[in-house]
């Protein structure tokens, strides 16, 4: 292992949809998914590439501070996180999770909204791609987008954590 490279530390975080994978540096938090998203592999695969870093098991504060975070949101009490994150994508990418912030908790809002909101009515199709590449479920709120007829969409933590996650949200605004 080169002395140089960065280490980021993962860790398990039990909730109440499931375990979920938590990795981060000293200084923020880079990967929030739930085991089962269909692309975990890929991106565990991929992180130590886009970073230079090495992966190990283990837990730095930003991992206690998302843990209790969960257990906040989880429990209806908390609405915006404020763990610091490390967004790893284009800047179209970090654009669109960026917009994705600005929904609020308990609202949705379409793949074609969100676009417009970020002054690129066209690009519905392109947003909906860097929703998907999000690594920080919950935190960047992928799940409060949905198909322009009201339809939920798709979502990488599968579609009956979203309904549970927007359920939650709205009895708990």
């Amino acid at each position: 292992m080169n002395s140089n490279n960065p280490i980021l530390k993962s860790a398990w975080l039990d909730t109440p949809l499931g375990p979920m994978l938590a990795i981060a540096s000293e200084k923020a938090l880079y990967l929030l998914e739930f085991a089962e998203r269909r692309n975990l592999e890929r991106e565990l695969k991929q992180l130590p590439i886009k970073t230079g870093a090495t992966i190990i098991p283990g837990r730095t504060r930003h991992i206690d501070s998302i843990e209790q975070e969960l257990i906040l949101y989880f429990a209806g009490s908390l609405k915006e996180f404020k763990t610091p994150v490390h967004l790893l994508g284009s800047p179209f990418q970090q654009s669109v999770w960026h917009t994705l912030i600005t929904i609020p908790y308990g609202h949705t809002a379409s793949y074609a909204q969100e676009a417009t909101a970020m002054g690129k009515p066209s690009a519905s199709r392109a947003v909906a791609n860097a929703n998907g590449a999000n690594q920080l479920a919950i935190i960047i709120p992928c799940h409060r987008i949905i198909n322009s007829n009201g339809d939920l969409g798709g979502y990488g933590g599968g579609i009956a954590r979203k309904q549970w996650l927007l359920n939650h949200e709205k009895k708990n605004i």
